[in-house]
């Protein structure tokens, strides 16, 4: 009886609500937008980034939120590109020591007091920068600024941590090997850029790493660990103030008592047409990557760039939506079973850059789908459409306001923007740039980087009907009559 009670309450209490005085139109509106913001509005309601820089060089730079967690790193100008041949692989044997202990935390000490604030500890090397970050309790941010200092100033180097850790890298490196993808990138880089740093891999050769020494580790921090090649950056709930302050007490050692002009300059890697081929017959499937030279991060063609790559689009076999799909390279893939997937990349350096197309497919579809490839290259210099730039940009503009999700990416963002452009790019100017672009300009830049341009090639695994380079070559270009 209690429950039928009950039951007639509510359903009551719901009659009332459903025939009761009804809201304006206006308020419905006014209550929609409470809740929704709008594409513009989310742009327009991004918090500024904060920079200050320290006498020593060292640039602080914060997006302040009201989240309850914050991310706080050091993003540094150094990676595989300030190696030599005989020290390639310090850098990334140098992020794997610096969380094996400190002088003042030794041994696992460090890492306990990490995990005794709950904090996520990680980091990452590339070819031309080297992150540490800790995600963490906002309330904890001084004293995650001091571990981060801490880390960068004192790694230990032990010995005996060295010797293991040699082991470790050793091991991922076989690992490694098994990843085709990561592979192919390599050799791409080693053909694109032969003979100069670029080639290098990040995680360097079994040679280096065998033969790297302590003394090796220690000039590698010496020489690229400065504060003027160093960004400081914190997203979440934190105070730009006290994250300058707490840099100042703890980013004071002798690293960060260099001046800019103890910072060696950067070697140019020239751009080769060449290409490297690794044929296995025994491996299932063939990757293939194509590349011609691309610009350097701050080139406003890279916007253009990344419209003709969202134009191209992406594909796995494990997509739906079959040969209706908006990518006409991937309606061409699954109407005809050309590849198992295809991915356009532009991958940017300080003064250089490759743009291209790598794609995974069987051994008997491979100059099928080359080309395929390089007729939507064709394509796009010479036959690019207003409705196809349109489609593009949305979704350029969709995978931006991406970036506004979580205190980790907004950081990543905050960091390599001050190591590649000396600022941090507001997204309404993102958005700018991109809304600046039409067909004509898709077809210019295009025609620009890939028309008649000698491209990098690497192959590996079963490529035995992977066309002669001069072959690549010359679907380049279109003879039109």
């Amino acid at each position: 009886m209690a429950a039928r009670s009950v039951c007639r309450a509510g359903s009551a209490a719901g009659r009332a609500l459903l025939w009761g005085p009804r809201p304006s139109a206006a308020l419905l509106t006014l209550t929609r937008k409470r809740h929704a913001a709008t594409y513009a509005q989310a742009l327009q309601n991004v918090p500024e980034t904060q920079v200050t820089t320290l006498e020593n060089g060292l640039r602080v730079a914060s997006e302040e939120s009201n989240q309850p967690t914050c991310t706080v790193g050091l993003w540094i100008e150094a990676g595989s590109r300030y190696e030599d041949a005989k020290t390639n692989g310090a850098g990334f044997f140098m992020e794997h020591m610096a969380f094996k202990g400190t002088k003042k935390r030794p041994g696992l000490a460090f890492e306990k007091e990490v995990e005794s604030l709950g904090a996520h500890l990680n980091g990452y090397t590339s070819r031309e920068q080297t992150a540490f970050y800790i995600k963490a309790l906002s309330k904890d941010m001084p004293k995650v600024v001091e571990l981060l200092g801490d880390l960068v100033q004192n790694c230990a180097l032990e010995d005996s941590q060295i010797e293991k850790e040699r082991g470790v890298i050793l091991q991922e490196l076989k690992e490694m090997d098994s990843n085709l993808a990561d592979v192919t990138f390599d050799y791409l880089h080693a053909t694109a850029y032969q003979g100069t740093a670029l080639a290098h891999t990040v995680e360097g050769t079994t040679e280096n790493i065998k033969r790297l020494t302590r003394a090796d580790l220690i000039s590698y921090i010496d020489t690229h660990f400065k504060a003027p090649r160093m960004v400081l950056a914190a997203a979440g709930g934190i105070s730009h103030r006290e994250l300058v302050d707490a840099a100042k007490q703890h980013f004071t050692g002798a690293p960060f008592t260099y001046k800019r002009d103890s910072v060696p300059a950067l070697a140019r890697c020239r751009f080769t047409g060449s290409e490297i081929r690794a044929r296995d017959d025994a491996l299932p499937l063939a990757h293939i990557a194509l590349a011609v030279e691309g610009p350097g991060w701050a080139d406003p063609d890279n916007v253009v760039l990344n419209v003709a790559n969202a134009i191209i689009g992406r594909y796995d076999h494990s997509f739906g939506g079959g040969k209706n799909q908006s990518s006409r390279l991937a309606a061409l893939a699954v109407e005809h079973n050309l590849c198992h997937s295809f991915e356009p990349f532009n991958t940017s350096y300080s003064d250089t850059g490759l743009f291209g197309f790598h794609f995974v497919s069987d051994p008997l579809s491979i100059d099928d789908m080359m080309f395929c490839a390089q007729g939507e290259w064709m394509r796009l210099c010479t036959s690019t459409t207003e409705s196809e730039v349109t489609r593009a940009k949305n979704y350029l503009r969709n995978a931006m306001v991406a970036q506004l999700d979580g205190t980790t990416r907004v950081c990543e963002n905050i960091g390599s923007h001050l190591l590649h452009y000396g600022r941090r790019i507001p997204l309404e100017e993102w958005d700018a740039r991109i809304s600046a672009v039409d067909a004509r300009m898709v077809r210019d830049v295009c025609s620009k980087y890939i028309y008649d341009k000698c491209p990098a090639v690497a192959a590996v695994g079963p490529i035995e009907q992977l066309l002669d380079y001069n072959r690549i070559r010359s679907a380049m270009y279109w003879i039109r009559l």
